[in-house]
């Protein structure tokens, strides 16, 4: 029974809903434009059949939050429950376009010439991503606390810290640079109010303001000057009417993406980490909304995205939901239950009926994009602030694979497919290495920085776990496949003497790692006791 005295509604929910709101909407746009300017994805198709399903995603998953606060008011008496906030996960927003959709278009349009079927291939396949990821993340909820007890908390948080400094953060800029009037007055706003958490006259929310202000600016200029700045990708899309009741994304329930299951399982190796890490987000945010006063179950919040993910990817979505980690800020702000309803709606409406594409004509990039650099850098440093001190060296280890990604990703922006036997030897030599570096960056990271964490703590025998885990994915490609795309193999299958070689050497020397910490950890277990506290390991002389 609901409690009659839950406050479900306050003023605090204004500011709530647009800085959720905003997350979101720019999410939708930074994966279009992903897609659009690194791939030539076309615009009009991502907006008919990608945005309504994922945008569904949001309008289910925030209800349901809306929905579990009132359980939680009545079940504890308490009126002032604040709703977990749920939106697109913005890592896998941006992974998913790199890594799934924008190479998956990129083969099938090579292989048919024809960028609308190369198009639906790629709905196809990211279709099943959201499957898998959906399945993957029910079946985990069941185990939530023995994940977090698996991996140290500097190997969960230290990819999630990477792909936020180096794919959300990072990746911004140039975008912001090719506009930096709006740019910057934008993201002046976000580093004084979302960041410096200063607040503006009238309550006026930060993430409003921003996007505002910004907009405003990028019209003014275009007023003035129509080739000043880099022009909106919505007027790419000429044809798109403002408002309109997308149907195309129904043909789903046609259910011909159902053969594109095998495609989709060579994604493996980012559509796991990227479930995996929206697991663990689930279990900080909470751990987070219980340090704020709200105690929800963490497996019914795991449960509740996993369920959002599945029913996204059933409608045709192609990004997956997650609960978002700020939830004492919305808290602090004054929101209750309503601002989840209200970006329920907003959102999901947005992409069912169509005015998406009015959203998507109006705000430039410019204006929205200082947001995410705001989360980028709020996802590290809360990274940094929930892990002990003796492991920050873990979670900076976390990011290099990440900057060998980021190096490859802008060498195939610029040169396309790279061949490396058309090099000089140095080069292609150096190449290789970095592409085998970046290859499953999300798992290595996970494992560098958990292996780094347990030698830290003096638990040898356990760091060793995880390079015998590294040398296991290794040899099947999971981590450092040599093969263009990131492709999974059998040992068996693998072909080329450079690529035998190295992935033999790789898995042997991961082992030898492994057989190393095991020697350590039976000759040293005198006078290497294990560490338990940042106290104890700084008295260390």
């Amino acid at each position: 029974m609901m409690n009659s005295g839950y406050k479900w509604a306050a003023p605090g929910d204004i500011n709530a809903f647009f800085g959720l709101m905003l997350d979101n909407i720019a999410g939708l746009i930074l994966a279009i434009a992903i897609l659009h300017d690194s791939f030539q994805y076309p615009v009009d198709f991502a907006i008919r059949y990608m945005v309504p399903g994922t945008a569904l995603g949001v309008l289910v998953g925030d209800l349901m939050f809306f929905l579990l606060a009132f359980y939680l008011a009545s079940k504890t008496g308490r009126s002032d429950v604040t709703a977990m906030p749920l939106g697109l996960d913005t890592p896998s927003t941006i992974g998913m376009a790199f890594f799934v959709l924008g190479p998956t278009y990129t083969a099938a349009l090579q292989s048919s010439g024809d960028p609308t079927q190369a198009a639906m291939t790629t709905w196809h396949v990211g279709i099943w991503a959201m499957l898998l990821m959906g399945f993957i993340k029910l079946v985990l909820s069941f185990f939530s606390g023995w994940v977090r007890r698996f991996f140290p908390r500097a190997g969960l948080l230290g990819s999630l810290a990477a792909i936020a400094l180096g794919l959300i953060a990072f990746t911004q800029l140039p975008k912001i640079l090719a506009n930096p009037i709006p740019g910057f007055a934008s993201l002046a706003i976000v580093y004084a109010t979302l960041i410096g958490k200063g607040r503006l006259p009238l309550r006026v929310p930060g993430a409003l303001a921003a996007a505002l202000v910004g907009t405003a600016l990028w019209h003014a200029i275009k007023s003035l000057d129509q080739s000043a700045g880099t022009q909106l990708l919505a007027q790419q899309t000429e044809g798109i009417d403002l408002i309109w009741l997308p149907t195309e994304w129904l043909t789903v329930f046609r259910f011909e993406w159902l053969g594109s299951f095998t495609a989709a399982l060579q994604y493996l190796p980012y559509i796991v980490p990227f479930a995996i890490a929206t697991v663990i987000g689930g279990i900080d945010c909470t751990e987070s909304a219980a340090s704020a006063g709200d105690s929800y179950s963490t497996r019914t919040v795991i449960g509740v995205e996993a369920l959002a993910t599945i029913l996204a990817g059933l409608c045709g979505g192609v990004v997956q939901t997650t609960p978002y980690i700020g939830h004492p800020a919305y808290k602090f702000m004054g929101g209750r239950a309503a601002y989840t309803l209200a970006t329920a709606l907003f959102v999901g409406l947005a992409g069912v009926l169509g005015y998406f594409s009015v959203l998507f004509n109006m705000i430039p990039e410019a204006a929205v994009l200082p947001i995410l650099i705001f989360i980028g850098l709020e996802i590290t440093a809360q990274s940094f602030q929930a892990t002990p001190r003796r492991h920050y060296a873990a979670l900076a280890l976390a990011c290099l694979p990440t900057f060998a990604k980021l190096i490859m990703i802008y060498l195939g922006q610029f040169f396309g497919s790279i061949d490396f036997a058309n090099m000089p030897p140095h080069l292609s030599q150096l190449l290789l290495f970095l592409s085998v570096l970046a290859g499953g960056f999300i798992i290595s990271s996970l494992l560098w920085s958990a292996a780094l964490a347990e030698i830290i703590d003096r638990q040898y025998h356990r760091g060793a776990c995880y390079f015998v885990i590294a040398a296991a994915l290794t040899a099947v490609g999971i981590v450092h496949s040599p093969l263009p795309g990131d492709k999974m193999f059998w040992p068996w299958q693998l072909e080329g003497a450079a690529n035998i070689r190295i992935i033999s050497e790789l898995v042997a020397s991961y082992l030898l790692m492994a057989a190393i910490l095991a020697t350590l950890a039976a000759l040293t277990k005198e006078i290497n006791p294990p560490i338990a506290s940042d106290d104890e390991f700084e008295g260390i002389t």
